[in-house]
């Protein structure tokens, strides 16, 4: 459980705070037009869920309809026919938060949130630690990042028409799995077993099969909404870090066995982050206005677990050393109150400080 420990989970979700804290102090942050687009992605998704809902509460009346003819207080068929129209409403209702992770392929806007933080971050450390001796000071991150090309103005790296085709394989294997796995669950016998199995395949590899064991056993016992809370709220993390550090990959390249040991090697970290988000951006409309924060606070995040970046003409073999967190034991045992403590030595020779 090295990389998927109790301590890397909870400084995550520290950094998820701080970083929002910074986040929110910074003036620049609400002159971009992200939260407009959130309040059409608002609007889009309300319009939507009331489409969607409209056969649910005609089946909802139907069984309305049934329970005056017929006795279904003993019947469980109602129930489970209830809780899976409660079960793709729920669903459903993460449309606006779909369709604002969707923006990041048609505008620059969280592109532009994420450069904005980056260098809001270096200042702020800078002002931090003003009276320090300024060879102690780490290395800017914003002035080299920025001058990465990102292929294309939509924040990402491979061309637009491409990227909203993958992102949408991607989110439609979601779906069918997640709808493929809740209905196995209503399997007679086998049934219970489901999800607690689907547990353990996702757990395994994170912190290994013992405690994936343990999971799967608490699993069989525990009501099954409950285990399918637990399992959306880990994919779903897993998820959207992914997508808050596009910014960051679609500058720094990686290929994909690099970015496979880059996310492994800092799993823990990375959902304690990435969890707090996911449980604010999970409520109906309100959450995507919270986007745009996420995506700044992922400025902050990035400072912690990587080093500052090189001039794009110095950067071959950067990202193979980025593959292992090398300050990871050091700052993971850091107090809360020491998070912006620079831990190692960079090299400044190439990368200008603020004044």
């Amino acid at each position: 459980m090295s990389n998927f420990e109790p301590n890397a989970i909870i400084r995550g979700f520290q950094l998820t705070v701080v970083g929002t804290v910074r986040a929110l102090r910074n003036p620049e942050l609400f002159k971009y037009n992200h939260f407009r687009q959130a309040a059409i992605a608002v609007a889009a998704g309300i319009a939507i869920h009331l489409i969607v809902q409209f056969p649910i509460v005609a089946v909802k009346f139907l069984l309305w309809i049934a329970s005056l003819v017929s006795d279904l207080d003993q019947a469980t068929w109602d129930d489970k026919i209830l809780g899976g129209l409660n079960f793709m409403s729920n669903f459903i209702l993460q449309v606006p938060f779909l369709l604002m992770t969707l923006m990041r392929y048609i505008t620059p806007t969280l592109d532009e949130i994420f450069m904005e933080s980056v260098k809001w971050v270096d200042e702020t450390y800078v002002q931090k630690h003003q009276s320090d001796d300024q060879k102690d000071l780490r290395a800017m991150y914003y002035p080299n990042l920025v001058m990465y090309s990102t292929k294309g103005s939509s924040g990402t790296s491979k061309k637009l028409p491409q990227a909203i085709m993958a992102f949408f394989k991607r989110y439609s294997r979601k779906v069918a799995t997640w709808i493929g796995v809740y209905l196995l669950s209503f399997v007679p016998v086998i049934g219970r077993f489901v999800m607690p199995a689907v547990s353990f395949y996702a757990f395994k590899k994170a912190v290994g099969p013992v405690p994936a064991a343990v999971i799967f056993g608490t699993g069989i016992l525990l009501p099954k909404w409950i285990l399918v809370a637990f399992l959306q709220s880990y994919f779903s993390s897993r998820s959207l870090m992914r997508e808050l550090l596009e910014p960051y990959f679609c500058r720094i390249r990686f290929d994909k066995e690099q970015k496979r040991r880059w996310f492994l090697d800092r799993e823990g970290v990375l959902f304690g982050f990435a969890f707090g988000f996911t449980v604010v951006l999970k409520t109906p409309f309100i959450g995507v206005l919270m986007y745009g924060i996420a995506q700044a606070s992922t400025a902050y995040l990035i400072t912690k677990i990587t080093d500052p970046p090189p001039p794009p003409a110095q950067s071959e073999g950067f990202a193979e050393t980025q593959v292992t967190w090398k300050n990871k034991h050091e700052f993971l045992r850091l107090p809360l109150d020491s998070l912006d403590k620079h831990i190692g030595h960079h090299d400044n020779s190439h990368t200008k400080k603020y004044s």
